[in-house]
């Protein structure tokens, strides 16, 4: 199962760049993974949920995009998108290239960059509650 190292590398990525912006909690992380590069959706879920808690990432929606297998004929010019993986082109039967499909990455997080804390200091009597409301109590 290389979900757990694909996840782990995801996890240590977006840690990195979230301490370079503040972040001090994810909130979510949405992946690209292309159907051709052997990751399982269900498996990087499970890996997340394993790899999270304790973390930054703990309580995080993940979320990801599955990208469908594009290829392109360089007999017959067609460009076919197809469900499963393939090599060949659905149009004519030549071999075929690759186009998408083989995808991985992070396409964005979430997160939250710590400014709200404090607001629920004991030790300032409630006035930071009330500090932070907009005029008029919206």
């Amino acid at each position: 199962m290389h979900e757990i190292g694909l996840i782990q590398a995801v996890i240590d990525e977006i840690t990195k760049a979230a301490e370079a912006n503040g972040i001090t909690r994810v909130n979510k992380v949405r992946l690209v993974v292309g159907k051709m590069n052997g990751a399982i959706p269900d498996a990087l879920e499970f890996a997340f949920s394993v790899l999270s808690p304790g973390t930054i990432f703990e309580g995080a929606a993940l979320e990801i995009e599955p990208v469908d297998v594009t290829l392109s004929c360089p007999r017959c010019g067609a460009e076919s998108v197809v469900s499963e993986i393939a090599y060949f082109c659905p149009e004519c039967g030549a071999r075929a290239r690759v186009v998408k499909g083989t995808e991985l990455y992070i396409d964005y997080f979430e997160g939250d960059d710590g400014t709200g804390e404090g607001e629920n200091d004991e030790s300032r009597d409630g006035a930071a509650h009330t500090a932070g409301q907009r005029p008029g109590g919206a």
